[in-house]
């Protein structure tokens, strides 16, 4: 299920784990139908061992809201659902309770582009209880992906030192939905363009391609078929150049861009599928710049990614430019974000006030925070952040110049001469978008000035410095308290 303009409400309603309606028709047959809660959508660890996460997906949550919806196909197909001990798993109730439904959640979000970092939360959901849990796992199969893929892509982008990297990544993607995802995602993280067609049409991202080895090699000779695509494509010519020996590709590419220079036209680039990266484009470089061709770009592909991209400059390659595919498409090495969607608080009905809760665990990792969660973001005089507070209106001190660390409670982070801007902003009310989405252009743009604006030693991919997260004086306490009153029962 692809969320876009085309989306039907019965793509969406069923895209969801089972027990997330076992639950909600628990809560339905409970009489707690009035029951509210908050949840948070947050992540324990920073994607591929960096130091950031680029928040990405939350553009498309406002279109889930509205149109989660259980039309009489969906119920059809529920009420034929067997329980695993006999007889129909939901019941005819439920299953009205349901034909009725929409949603009246109100959703807070990171923007896409910005920076997020773990365990402080990228989406917070309040309403009722039934209603966040049908949201859960359609939301968090939006942002965890998306998240996952925008952070990999900014990363090979920042590796590129401003060349373009195009995203090449739909053929190696998990299925139809996720190489949309991967296109509209790596834009975000900064990629220039993509080889998914279907993803410039619905998202107006620049799209980008020219020929396979298959082209060279349906005719007699190289020579022959590069000759063939100058006159086919003469304004998107760019000459692949390994389908049999590099060497003899760069002399049949100088003498096609020679005879295209006669014609008129410029031979725009050529492209590097296999071997020796680094040696093959010194050496084609040399070849263009002696024959009086400096203007043509030197592109290459072939499974890279940022630490093979970062070598490469290492070693003094002159590449203009990257098509990045199958490690980019499936986030290699680290296939996902493990985001988690964590209740914080209830309360019986929507005028009581919140109780907050935590979730203790075996481990203490998996501790959450409670409460109904903001973020500030602290940035110096020079715009730079320096910090996230993450605060509880009901616990707040009002202290703004230290705050307890996320995970270690002991140590504490000063942010003195800073000014916070409040992250979370609120995209849904009571089940209706406040605003239109940002444009995947003003989400890419904000991706580029977030990181342009994040300390380097933070970006760096080896040993990254850890980005100081905490809680709100108050807020530490609450949660030390809550702790200790569920260790004592």
């Amino acid at each position: 299920m692809a969320l876009t303009d085309q989306t039907v409400p019965s793509d969406v309603a069923l895209n969801t784990d089972l027990y997330e309606l076992t639950m909600a028709q628990g809560f339905w047959e409970s009489g707690l139908v009035d029951a509210q809660g908050c949840f948070n959508v947050f992540f324990r660890d920073n994607p591929f061992d960096g130091g950031y996460a680029v928040a990405c997906g939350m553009g498309q949550i406002a279109e889930l809201v509205e149109n989660l919806r259980f039309d009489e196909q969906s119920i059809e197909y529920l009420a034929s659902v067997q329980a695993p001990g006999g007889g129909p798993l939901f019941k005819q109730g439920f299953l009205d309770y349901l034909r009725d439904f929409s949603m009246h959640v109100d959703v807070w979000a990171i923007p896409e582009g910005d920076l997020v970092f773990p365990r402080e939360p990228m989406v917070r959901v309040q309403g009722s209880v039934i209603e966040c849990q049908l949201l859960e796992t359609a939301l968090l199969n939006l942002v965890n992906f998306q998240t996952l893929v925008a952070t990999k892509a900014s990363r090979v982008v920042y590796a590129a030192e401003g060349h373009p990297v195009s995203d090449f990544g739909l053929r190696r993607a998990q299925g139809y939905d996720g190489g949309l995802a991967v296109a509209r995602a790596s834009y975000i993280g900064g990629c220039a363009s993509t080889s998914n067609v279907l993803a410039g049409k619905i998202y107006g991202i620049p799209v980008f391609g020219t020929h396979a080895h298959s082209w060279v090699m349906a005719f007699p000779t190289e020579l022959d078929a590069f000759r063939a695509f100058a006159k086919s494509s003469p304004k998107n010519c760019c000459l692949l150049l390994d389908t049999y020996d590099v060497h003899q590709g760069i002399k049949n590419a100088v003498i096609v861009a020679k005879e295209m220079e006669a014609a008129g036209e410029r031979l725009s680039a050529i492209r590097i599928d296999s071997g020796d990266l680094a040696k093959l484009s010194k050496e084609t470089r040399a070849a263009f710049d002696e024959a009086g061709l400096p203007y043509v770009k030197i592109s290459v592909s072939n499974d890279l990614e940022e630490y093979t991209i970062q070598s490469l400059f290492a070693q003094g390659a002159p590449i203009d430019s990257f098509g990045v595919g199958t490690k980019l498409a499936t986030c290699d090495p680290q296939p996902s974000l493990g985001g988690v969607y964590k209740l914080s608080a209830t309360r019986a009905n929507a005028d009581e006030p919140w109780r907050p809760v935590m979730k203790l665990s075996e481990q203490f990792y998996k501790r959450t925070i409670p409460g109904i969660q903001s973020i500030l973001r602290f940035v110096n005089a020079s715009g730079c952040p320096v910090g996230d507070m993450i605060v509880d209106p009901d616990t707040d001190t009002g202290n703004r110049k230290a705050m307890a660390d996320i995970i270690d409670p002991v140590t504490t982070h000063h942010l003195r001469d800073c000014e916070p801007r409040e992250l979370l902003e609120h995209i849904v009310s009571d089940g209706v978008r406040t605003k239109e989405p940002d444009s995947i252009e003003c989400a890419k743009e904000r991706c580029r000035d977030a990181l342009m604006h994040l300390d380097p030693a933070t970006k760096r991919f080896l040993n990254p410095q850890t980005y100081p997260v905490g809680l709100e004086k108050g807020l530490a306490e609450l949660r030390r308290r809550l702790a200790v009153e569920e260790l004592d029962n």
